[in-house]
Formats: C-alpha cells, sequence, structure tokens
C-alpha cells in the first residue's frame, strides 16, 4: 500500500493528464448536472419524489443563508453560488467513501514493488482542487464587495487615504486586510484539504489492517465529516461574502 498526496495520474488525453481525483470532480459534476436537469424537465406544482428531496435541501440552504445575511433579496442573490459550492464539495467529499477506495485500481509496477493506483479519490483530497476552489470563493468575494460599494468604497478596507486621521492607524489596518485576503485563501485550501485527505488515509489504513466490521465506525465519522466541512466552507464562504458587502464605517 502507498499513500500519495498528489492525485494519481490515470491516463493522459493528448497530453492532458486525467487523475482520479478529477475524474471524481467530472463524474459528480455530471451526475448533479443530469439530475437536476431531470427533475427541472418534470417539475409539478405538487412535488414528489426527486423533487420533493431537492426542495428541502433548497428550502434549508436558503433559509439558512438568510439567517446569517437578514437580508432576503441579498441571500437570493447569494443562494446559486453557495449552494453550489455546498452540494458539489459535499457529494465530492462523499465520493471518496464508495467501496473500493484505495484497493481498487490499476497495478503500478511489478513484483513487490507493484502499487494501486485508485480509480477513486475524493476532489478534495486534491489540493490542486481545493486551492483552486479557495481562489474562486475568495475572488468571488472581491467581485460582491467592489459590485455592492463600488471600487473607491471597496478600496477604502484596504486603502487609506493620507487625508484621513490617523492616517498611520488606517494604513496598518489596511494592510492587515490584505494579508487577511491572502490568509483566506490558505486556511480555505488546507482546512478542507487536510480533513478530507486525513480521512481517507484512515478508511485506506483500516481496511487493509482489518477489512470487515472496525472500519465502518470510522466510514460514519467521515460522513460527518464530509457534510461539516462542505458546510463550513459554503458558510465562510457566505460570511466573507456579507462582509464584503458593508462599508468601512460598519
Amino acid at each position: 500500500m502507498e499513500i500519495s498526496i498528489a492525485a494519481e495520474k490515470l491516463f493522459e488525453i493528448a497530453t492532458f493528464p486525467v487523475t482520479n481525483a478529477l475524474l471524481v470532480g467530472f463524474l459528480v459534476s455530471g451526475i448533479l448536472f443530469l439530475v437536476a436537469r431531470t427533475i427541472a424537465s418534470r417539475m409539478r406544482m405538487i412535488p414528489r419524489g426527486m423533487q420533493n428531496i431537492l426542495e428541502i435541501i433548497c428550502e434549508a440552504l436558503l433559509d439558512l443563508i438568510e439567517s446569517v445575511t437578514r437580508d432576503k433579496k441579498q441571500a437570493r442573490t447569494f443562494f446559486p453560488l453557495i449552494a453550489t459550492i455546498f452540494l458539489f464539495v459535499l457529494f465530492s467529499n462523499w465520493a471518496g467513501l464508495l467501496p473500493g477506495l484505495g484497493t481498487v485500481g490499476l497495478i503500478h509496477g511489478e513484483g513487490e514493488y507493484a502499487t494501486i493506483i485508485p480509480f477513486l479519490r475524493s476532489t478534495s483530497a486534491d489540493l490542486n482542487f481545493t486551492l483552486a476552489l479557495s481562489l474562486f470563493a475568495v475572488c468571488a468575494t472581491q467581485f460582491v464587495g467592489i459590485a455592492a460599494l463600488g471600487v473607491v468604497k471597496y478600496g477604502k478596507k484596504f486603502f487609506i487615504s493620507p487625508l484621513h486621521k490617523p492616517y498611520v492607524i488606517g494604513t496598518m489596518v489596511g494592510i492587515l486586510e490584505l494579508v487577511s485576503e491572502v490568509g483566506k485563501i490558505i486556511s480555505f485550501t488546507f482546512r478542507l484539504f487536510g480533513n478530507v485527505f486525513a480521512g481517507e488515509v484512515l478508511l485506506t489504513v483500516m481496511l487493509h489492517l482489518v477489512p470487515y466490521f472496525l472500519p465502518l465506525p470510522f466510514l460514519f465519522l467521515e460522513i460527518f465529516v464530509g457534510f461539516i466541512q462542505a458546510v463550513v466552507f459554503a458558510m465562510l464562504t457566505l460570511v466573507f461574502m456579507k462582509m464584503a458587502t458593508m462599508e468601512v464605517e460598519h
């Protein structure tokens, strides 16, 4: 058994490497898209089946977003992005818990040096994905702040006019705000990656040591952790977006 921090390459399309994490990401995206399209094409005034489940999820998310923003219009504006992040991260986390994790894949090498490159690896266990998602979330936050306040008002959070008193303190606060924006990317990236990757390593080790009943408690624990990490990532993005729309005085 070999544990790799980087996502393993399965094959190439032209010169583009396709890793197991990227493959799972495409599968999760495709399944979510197909489910949404299917439900949308069969929408009923009286929901039932999958439509009922989807409406329950959307209503719960919208209520949660409204409880943070305290603004119904703003909540509906943020909802598509926050719901997309939550659902994609959630199912990406859970995809790594499917049967065959770390045990079914391509054999690399020969003899005693042979290792398995698993077909399944949670997208969130790939540092490239968590970094890209973090960059997107932070950039979206800046865009929301500029759209709500304008370039000048939003820029006052980071750059203080020399006429403003006390200028030195204001400048230091602005520098700290800039550093905090970079810190958000780092904390977002490693929080999600660290929790999900550690969970996959734990399950893989337990499945190799005791492959039947002992891993079950850890499996249920990782289901809970995967849900919590999706909620944390989505809610932190929401809180930062809400803060970005507030003027400096607030």
